[in-house]
């Protein structure tokens, strides 16, 4: 009877995770914590700061809708491209069910390197309407650590990557005010595998013949679907010099299915009673809602300054759940627990004009991780997070342009004390730091 409850928590962690988390570009490789993605290479130089209200980026088809029309009567063609480079590494150590030390080193660096690229484009139709449309990543992630690890119950590979078409619309009702929406067509992806100690699971059936660490298997899963969403924005400019601006993005629902693969020592597969094969399977999974709240002020021709406050709904993403194809699968299954926080990202930066073609910009920023210490583990082992930007416009002619943006990320260690499905224990911290490196051109015709 011992056996089979520790059965029924193991593979909720194997299968939940990777068709929940595993979709990214990626929550460790994300400039945002958990397994979000900030959207535009103008707004990276100044940390994100007015990215809702500051003029003259066609990222705002994502950003805020209502602002498209505010780009001029010219169409823009936007192109942006954003490298992102995190590293994680673990300290510590763990033990298995019977207590004895887990076995393998601290995995390496489970970060990564992905290039993350964005399309947008916007048109005018007359004074008062114009649309836009684009392509981006505004959720991702990826950790990936030697398959060998002292936490390899817990997770190798986690990847995650949400693809979202969105279409833009915006009305200008006066020289103040104007407000716009978005519906958003969003494809999410997930991978995800991790080790499999059938030593816990089977010493019980097995009078100790298997002990844990003596029997290890291998576990994957790969899941994706279409979701759909909307945008609603407003921009506000009460004087010549200051611009106000508001976007709410909504909750994007999931439906998961995918494919579970198992690789299990042929010696013991028997034993399992037709569970761990290959299968089908199936997980709801949201995106949160986040709301963004911008301030743009303009002092003179050459200086200009912003605040960003953003709220991300985190605490939707409570726990996962997956159903599997097979029957014999079904004893296994059980919840995954997240319980995670909501979160606030605040940011102050701003761009000082050098001349007609130089701009130069700069930003700080602070950014709560939605991952709490009961249920931190190896594949989010996210921290709050310190930004300093820094970025350079350069106008080549009126029609013509290009950005670039830099951003180093401080994140704090985020410690574990967690509990794997077989019943090992991992004990430790994660010391983990980012870089964001982007360009962008832009083209009015």
């Amino acid at each position: 009877m011992q056996c089979k409850n520790r059965r029924t928590w193991f593979v909720p962690s194997l299968a939940a995770l990777p068709l929940a988390l595993a979709a990214a570009l990626v929550g460790q490789n994300a400039q945002a914590s958990g397994f979000q993605l900030k959207e535009g290479v103008q707004g990276l130089g100044r940390a994100f700061a007015g990215e809702a209200a500051a003029p003259g980026d066609c990222a705002v088809v994502v950003n805020n809708p209502a602002a498209i029309g505010d780009l001029g009567t010219a169409n823009c063609a936007q192109a942006d491209i954003s490298v992102i480079n995190f590293s994680t590494k673990f300290t510590g150590g763990g033990t298995d069910f019977l207590g004895r030390p887990l076995t393998g080193g601290n995995g390496g660096d489970g970060g990564a390197t992905k290039p993350v690229p964005e399309l947008y484009f916007t048109h005018a139709l007359n004074e008062q309407w114009a649309f836009g449309m684009a392509l981006g990543a505004p959720f991702g992630f990826q950790t990936q650590y030697d398959d060998r690890w002292v936490g390899r119950y817990e997770g190798v590979k986690s990847k995650l990557q949400s693809i979202a078409l969105t279409f833009s619309t915006s009305y200008k009702l006066n020289d103040q005010w104007s407000f716009g929406a978005s519906l958003i067509a969003q494809r999410t992806s997930a991978e995800l595998n991790q080790v499999i100690d059938f030593g816990t699971i089977l010493a019980a059936p097995t009078n100790g013949a298997v002990l844990p660490q003596e029997a290890d298997g291998f576990g994957g899963l790969k899941g994706n679907d279409w979701g759909y969403g909307f945008d609603i924005g407003v921009l506000w400019k009460p004087t010549d010099k200051d611009r106000v601006g508001f976007n709410y993005h909504s909750q994007i629902n999931h439906t998961l299915s995918g494919t579970a693969s198992f690789q299990v020592p042929s010696n013991i597969l028997p034993l399992l009673g037709g569970a761990f094969v290959n299968q089908g399977g199936a997980a709801d999974f949201d995106t949160p809602w986040f709301a963004t709240a911008s301030w743009w002020h303009t002092l003179d021709e050459r200086l200009s300054f912003g605040v960003d406050l953003s709220y991300t709904h985190w605490s939707s993403f409570k726990s996962l759940n997956i159903i599997y194809a097979n029957p014999a699968q079904a004893p296994f299954s059980s919840a995954q627990i997240f319980d995670w926080k909501n979160t606030w990202f605040y940011s102050f930066g701003g761009e000082y004009r050098l001349n007609d073609a130089w701009t130069l910009r700069a930003g700080v920023a602070y950014d709560q991780t939605p991952t709490i210490d009961a249920t931190r583990e190896p594949r989010v082992p996210d921290g709050n997070r310190t930004w300093l930007s820094i970025g350079v416009g350069y106008k080549v002619s009126d029609t013509l342009k290009f950005d670039a943006g830099f951003a180093h990320l401080w994140v704090d260690n985020g410690t574990i004390n967690n509990q794997s499905a077989t019943f090992s224990t991992l004990v430790g911290s994660f010391q983990s730091k980012g870089n964001v490196l982007g360009v962008s051109g832009q083209f009015l015709f």
